[in-house]
């Protein structure tokens, strides 16, 4: 009987080819990833501008707030919580970089600016955290609370109108668009949201911190038993998210040059909370995926910017986005449940 030469070797790439394909379609990231992907392809086919470089830097351009926002997000919802306010926040910090650094103000150097703001997102999130955690006022009502605080302040800074972002050529370089420097005509403001993206993915996934932060959303009293400070958990994350906010709208800001008091909103946030769980982050704490909420805000361009290349009406958008929250919370909740019954592992 004759031998197959190198069929050994064959069976056996074949055999790691399939694990490894077993092992990234049990990642969570996995589902949203390929749906991303037949996306790309279906707006390809439709229009060959898609994949153009003047759409690569509008789907960049635009996602890259959200995918701050969402990062910060995705850390408080694991640890059952959520901020209403961030939205606010973004418009905020750039205000307070405005009042700083601008020459009609107090012309100090932009660095001093950005830390400023960054310092007082910060106590947003700080105050937030602290009115959740230790006065047990629930954080949907400390947040909105919040929301509106931080507008009015906005528009007292700003005296309601719409102001230039100060900073200079290399403060531009770094935080603003300068697309003829950068690979694929990307902006600066991408490679920021991706970067801090996977720092948080990191922190997450592979520090006690982000241990206790599942922790914390996947069985409070069990995780304060075993000697988690909960409540610290949750306020530094308030922070973090509010200091993503901040950091987000000063990029955009230097992106765009100008400053609007009524710029981000709760449509930044709820967008933002629909990439989360679009990319699989729970509504009920103890689950999520910094990377996941980043692929699924990335399929909210892709759809909005497809839909525009394509011609279709702007109300279908919304429709789209509440649709595939509903879709992923129904997914979630009965994955869950066939988990309990042991029916699925």
């Amino acid at each position: 009987m004759a031998v197959v030469e190198g069929a050994p070797s064959r069976r056996r790439a074949s055999q790691i080819g399939w694990r490894a394909a077993g092992a990234f379609l049990r990642q969570r990231e996995a589902s949203i990833f390929l749906v991303a992907v037949a996306l790309v392809l279906f707006f390809e086919l439709k229009s060959n501008a898609f994949l153009g470089s003047d759409n690569i830097k509008n789907v960049t351009e635009s996602m890259s707030p959200f995918a701050l926002i969402a990062a910060g997000e995705v850390m408080l919802l694991i640890c059952g919580e959520i901020d209403l306010a961030v939205g606010r926040t973004f418009a905020f910090a750039p205000a307070i970089v405005w009042l700083i650094s601008s020459p009609d103000k107090h012309h100090l150097p932009i660095w001093l600016g950005v830390i400023v703001a960054l310092v007082l997102s910060a106590a947003v999130g700080l105050v937030n955290g602290v009115v959740t955690t230790l006065l047990r006022v629930p954080s949907f009502i400390t947040t909105l609370a919040m929301l509106y605080l931080l507008n009015g302040i906005t528009l007292h800074l700003l005296s309601g109108s719409q102001q230039f972002m100060p900073g200079g050529p290399t403060f531009q370089n770094i935080f603003g668009s300068q697309p003829d420097h950068y690979f694929l005509w990307l902006n600066s403001e991408f490679y920021w949201a991706a970067g801090l993206v996977l720092l948080v993915q990191f922190v997450l996934w592979w520090t006690r911190f982000g241990l206790h932060t599942f922790a914390t959303g996947g069985n409070l009293l069990g995780a304060s038993e075993a000697g988690v400070n909960v409540r610290a958990v949750k306020v530094v994350n308030f922070v973090l998210v509010n200091v993503l906010a901040g950091f987000a709208g000063i990029l955009d800001s230097t992106r765009v040059t100008t400053i609007v008091p009524l710029q981000g909103g709760p449509d930044y946030m709820f967008f933002a909370v629909a990439g989360a769980v679009i990319g699989g982050t729970s509504l009920f704490g103890g689950v999520g995926t910094v990377i996941g909420s980043f692929i699924g805000v990335g399929v909210l361009t892709i759809l909005q910017t497809g839909f525009n290349i394509l011609g279709y009406s702007a109300f279908t958008f919304p429709i789209i986005i509440g649709l595939a929250i509903l879709l992923s919370m129904v997914a979630t909740v009965q994955f869950a449940r066939l988990r309990n019954l042991g029916r699925f592992q």
